[in-house]
């Protein structure tokens, strides 16, 4: 039976994602391709063997629209012969597009493929794509009669529910700043990092030097001092038992940034004379409770364990989206996971989360993770608009 191994995986560093941020100045096609074509050049790999380019978007609208991927690849100087594809598992479409790399080249389908994701949440803002729109459908809206919340009202019943504190989400977030910018000040993300230049404020080039939203001198005591994000008259009247809690300072910002990771079997590689970094070991997907819509990492993580025969303590390094850090801290308390082993490097509340890229941004970062503790066995998940999760588990080589 085929396997799928990664060869490697490179990201941007990610960007604030609004006018003013240091790489608000790039197109998302032209952002996409700078990831590309730096994975490329990394490998060495011939751009014309590439069998597809599957990469992650949310904001498939404006400047990311009309199967961006296409045209990222021929920015990035691959032949006309490569195809490519955009797909939307919403904050986990990179990831996913890993998963649909990997099993097409299990199949026989590919030979070699990349795996990618864009997001330039400052020229295609969140939401975009659906503003002013039904996309629900009168149907599905039956089956919730009741309605259905934005995902920071999520993240606030999922506080409540699992008894988290303001003083936890904030300590929470703090740590993830703590440990982001010690992975850099340590050298830890050099070997993931590609530096793309952007036009800066008076029209020069420049490079931006490191993930731009990381705040190293954030404290428990600076962030108690924000307001509730998501605290409305309409939510109020609807759960008026919640203690709100969920800030800007306890959940992701928006950003900019891109990623690729490069897919091919043990067996093409050896041809090739490609080294592979890590087995994608298993791969699952599954639905939940659209309400709190970002628990389904909890199932996703028990369903993936099952499936590759492992146990919790078998892995070594984990990365869980830090969409908000009440989704992270529910996980931990359901899971049991040593807090010590997930997000090592700090996670997207520091990092960011530009959505269409965070997939594969993550796994760059679990690679690296697994490198430099020596440890086996990883573990990425994502929670997902609509109730949704990725879990995968790769196997470091």
């Amino acid at each position: 039976m085929r396997d799928a191994v990664i060869v490697d995986a490179v990201r941007t560093p990610i960007g604030k994602g609004k006018p003013g941020g240091a790489l608000s100045g790039i197109h998302p096609v032209d952002l996409h391709a700078h990831a590309l074509r730096a994975l490329v050049e990394r490998t060495g790999i011939d751009p014309a063997s590439v069998d597809d380019v599957i990469s992650g978007a949310v904001g498939q609208i404006g400047e990311q629209s009309a199967n961006t991927a296409r045209w990222a690849a021929l920015a990035a100087g691959l032949p006309e012969s490569v195809p490519a594809v955009t797909v939307d598992r919403q904050c986990g479409s990179s990831q996913q597009a890993i998963s649909f790399a990997a099993q097409g080249v299990i199949s026989g389908a590919y030979d070699v493929v990349i795996a990618s994701g864009v997001e330039s949440m400052s020229r295609v803002p969140i939401g975009s794509q659906t503003a002013g729109r039904d996309f629900i459908g009168s149907e599905a809206a039956a089956r919730y009669p009741e309605g259905l919340v934005p995902q920071g009202v999520s993240a606030e019943l999922i506080a409540d529910r699992w008894h988290l504190s303001r003083t936890q989400l904030d300590e929470f977030a703090a740590e993830s700043h703590r440990r982001a910018a010690t992975a850099w000040t340590e050298g830890r993300f050099a070997g993931e990092v590609s530096f793309p230049k952007a036009p800066g404020a008076d029209g020069t080039l420049v490079r931006l030097e490191r993930d731009e939203t990381i705040r190293p001198g954030t404290s428990v005591e600076i962030l108690a001092g924000l307001k509730p994000s998501f605290r409305a008259d309409l939510w109020e009247q609807r759960f008026p038992h919640l203690d709100w809690k969920v800030t800007a300072g306890n959940s992701s910002p928006v950003n900019d940034g891109a990623a690729a990771v490069l897919i091919t079997s043990s067996e093409t590689a050896a041809r090739l004379g490609l080294r592979p970094k890590a087995r994608l070991h298993t791969m699952t997907v599954v639905g939940d409770d659209p309400l709190f819509m970002l628990t389904g990492i909890i199932p996703a993580t028990r369903k993936v364990l099952d499936r590759a025969g492992l146990s919790l303590a078998d892995v070594d390094a984990f990365e869980v989206n830090e969409a908000f850090t009440s989704v992270v801290l529910a996980w931990l308390a359901e899971t049991g996971a040593d807090p010590a082993k997930v997000n090592v490097h700090g996670g997207a509340t520091a990092i960011g989360h530009p959505l269409g890229a965070s997939g594969a941004r993550l796994m760059t970062t679990l690679l690296s993770v697994l490198e430099q503790t020596g440890g086996r066995y990883g573990l990425q998940t994502m929670c997902e608009a609509g109730g949704l999760a990725n879990a995968t588990i790769v196997e470091r080589l």
